[in-house]
């Protein structure tokens, strides 16, 4: 008998102010939360640079990437997500942990109709965790480019599916860490301009 498994439908908030709440997700095709796993991994990764931080998540979901960052006192958070019930349970969370509207914006929208507008303010940390196999990553990454989304020196966090071996970013964005975790292989840019 697992213990301590948390069901289907919940996300795990791993530290932070939040530390260990779990919120209900959408059981939707093509939603997979990252795992706490590769999250770890990742706000290891990031560890110095939330707190403060202004955070875009391209493809928000269930939210994980989102609820970690402000769980560890990121100052905003703008989420785009297509599925309306999976915004709206985002939303619910958000509101769940008293996260007010300048705090935490959640878009539902198609990622890359909204990226083509420059934003009035640009992002420190970028999430781009897209559904796999619908080649979303890499035009996702080329209109972040183009219209000014992202802050000298922001990082930028990709999540792939694991046989996407080769994935072509601007010239100005440096690799700083890239590791595989199953199907799934993630990566960690730099802005550098």
């Amino acid at each position: 008998m697992a213990k301590n498994r948390p069901s289907s439908g919940q996300v795990r908030i791993i530290a932070g102010q939040w530390r260990s709440r779990r919120l209900p997700i959408q059981d939707l095709e093509g939603l997979r939360p990252t795992t706490d796993r590769v999250r770890e991994t990742l706000f290891n990764w990031l560890a110095g640079d939330l707190v403060g931080a202004r955070i875009l998540d391209c493809f928000g979901g269930s939210g994980a990437l989102c609820l970690e960052s402000l769980s560890r006192y990121a100052s905003y958070a703008k989420v785009f997500e297509l599925q309306a019930s999976a915004a709206q349970q985002l939303k619910e969370n958000l509101n769940t942990l008293k996260c007010s509207s300048d705090v935490a914006e959640v878009i539902k929208g198609d990622t890359l109709a909204l990226l083509t507008v420059a934003p009035t303010e640009a992002f420190d940390i970028v999430y781009i965790d897209p559904p796999f196999r619908k080649e979303l990553a890499e035009k996702t990454i080329t209109l972040l480019a183009q219209n000014s989304w992202l802050k000298e020196n922001a990082q930028i966090y990709v999540e792939t599916e694991s046989e996407l071996v080769h994935l072509n970013v601007p010239s100005d964005w440096v690799q700083l860490k890239e590791k595989k975790a199953g199907q799934v292989t993630y990566r960690l840019y730099q802005y550098q301009p």
